[in-house]
């Protein structure tokens, strides 16, 4: 396959992803934010005190009706942690949970792999759950238990209100919010506007009331927005990654790189080997699902492509963050514990669903929603993105960006074509001189051979190097043009984008 023909499948099969995917990741990211404004952390925290299996059950809901993020989802654990929840259910149960069985999630997977990967990814988190808690409960001691929540007490620097995330008051993006008792410091707006959004609805305590008002759906609007900000980065570097990868790499690379075969051995290499991919990845759980759709249509087996996705807590950003909140020892604890139950549920999950017949065969994806209904949920979904990016931001403030990000997107092209431009003019001109160069090289050997040289030199070298300066000139004059209808477009829509409404004129011409 040529570069352009690889090229041109990447571009298609991200936007292919992408556009099938969209009202997912919508819809998924608008109940979470839903869920994370109406239910309080510290009514979670009084739920998971305890270490039964009540307490890592409850763990593994709430976790999955939170958000996606795996940055936020290790910033909240650990503030759950902190209160006092206990070590099997916050840790174990909660964390994982709120990564590998979120809503979002299994949109996302539905949309691209299809249903059976859907009920494979919740068995599969189910038996991870079960495994994390087992090894709470009967391997990890109790000591290094507290010894973890006393060092991220002692330790513990300003943390973000909303997310729980570590801040650095000293880092120019930190975002300082005053309050009453003085001053917080937030990992982001979208944590800033939430926080602000929760203050403001302090008084109304009441879960009925607060689901019925439209204050409370509008800090779900900023709950969600505050869930984009930090994961659409990794999502769209997951699209991105998965087309170049199914665009360039070979299938008979991932045949080498992955074990084959059926049986228990083959498998459970095929899962260890996964797993590492994942922790190698750098990005969320749904951010690992486009490319968790290469490994399956390259042959890895189902179980497998399961804990690569469970394996998004295994990457090396969150692994410094075990260390530092919790400590060498319970951070290499935990990091293996995860890796175990990665591992584990996969391999139970590959057997369970072939016994009951859920294993599709190999290498067929998603198309589960058919092209109307995909485009009918989109154009649903589209509304409702933009009316929560209105009720975050307001519409001033939107207008403000969109005409801001049209100025920015206007330089950059206007400064790559300057280059292109500058590129192609110098390359016409070297190539025209190195051809008349050759050619006099030539009428001057010829003209040294010949018995003659009334005829004078051969004109040819002159003639190219006169079309090279007129490529120049072109090449000048028609990125001299674009630049100036680049700049004029750009211009008018930003203004048209950026202009306030103003009173009637008409009306005051008449006064």
């Amino acid at each position: 396959m040529s570069l352009t023909d690889s090229t041109l499948r990447a571009v298609a099969l991200v936007a292919e992803m992408t556009w099938d995917t969209w009202w997912a990741l919508v819809l998924g990211f608008t109940l979470s934010g839903a869920v994370e404004a109406f239910v309080s952390e510290d009514r979670m925290t009084r739920a998971l005190g305890g270490d039964g299996w009540r307490e890592v059950g409850l763990g593994a809901a709430l976790g999955a009706a939170s958000s996606s993020c795996s940055y936020s989802a290790v910033g909240t654990t650990k503030t759950l942690f902190k209160k006092g929840g206990s070590g099997v259910a916050t840790l174990g149960a909660f964390m994982f949970a709120s990564t590998d069985l979120v809503v979002e999630l299994g949109f996302v997977l539905w949309v691209l792999l299809g249903w059976q990967f859907v009920v494979g990814e919740y068995l599969g988190g189910v038996v991870a759950v079960l495994v994390l808690a087992l090894l709470f409960r009967r391997v990890i001691p109790e000591a290094w238990v507290e010894d973890a929540r006393e060092h991220v007490r002692t330790t513990d620097g300003a943390a973000c209100p909303t997310c729980s995330a570590t801040v650095d008051p000293t880092d120019p993006d930190a975002v300082r919010i005053e309050t009453g008792a003085g001053v917080e410091f937030a990992c982001c707006g979208g944590c800033r506007r939430v926080y602000e959004a929760r203050s403001d609805d302090a008084d109304d305590t009441r879960l009925q009331d607060r689901v019925l008002s439209r204050a409370g759906w509008a800090s779900a609007a900023r709950a969600t927005m505050k869930d984009w900000e930090m994961v659409w980065r990794d999502v769209a570097l997951g699209f991105v990654v998965a087309g170049l990868v199914g665009g360039f790499v070979p299938d008979a690379w991932w045949a080498a790189v992955v074990p084959e075969g059926s049986g228990l051995a083959a498998v459970t290499a095929a899962t260890v080997v996964a797993v590492a991919i994942g922790a190698a990845t750098f990005m969320c759980s749904v951010g690992n699902v486009p490319f968790a759709l290469v490994l399956w249509t390259n042959g890895v087996p189902y179980g497998a492509v399961l804990s690569f996705i469970y394996a998004d807590l295994l990457i090396p950003p969150l692994v410094r963050l075990y260390r530092e909140y919790y400590g060498t020892r319970m951070a290499a604890a935990l990091t293996a514990a995860l890796a175990v139950a990665a591992v584990v549920a996969g391999v139970v999950v590959h057997y369970v669903a072939g016994g009951l017949g859920l294993i599709p065969p190999a290498g067929e994806v998603g198309a589960t929603v058919p092209d109307g209904y995909t485009l009918a949920l989109n154009a649903v979904a589209t509304p409702v993105a933009l009316a929560q990016v209105t009720a975050t931001y307001g519409l001033d403030a939107v207008r403000a960006r969109t005409a801001a990000a049209i100025r920015a997107a206007d330089d950059r092209s206007r400064g790559a074509l300057r280059v292109a431009g500058g590129g192609v003019a110098l390359l016409a001109a070297l190539l025209a001189a190195l051809v008349g160069t050759g050619l006099d090289a030539a009428a001057s050997r010829a003209d040294r051979g010949a018995a003659s040289d009334a005829d004078g030199p051969d004109p040819g070298g002159d003639r190219w190097r006169d079309r090279g300066l007129a490529a120049v000139g072109t090449a000048a004059s028609a990125a001299t043009a674009v630049d100036r209808l680049l700049a004029a477009t750009a211009h008018r829509v930003a203004a048209a984008v950026d202009a306030p409404e103003t009173p009637d004129t008409a009306d005051a011409d008449t006064d």
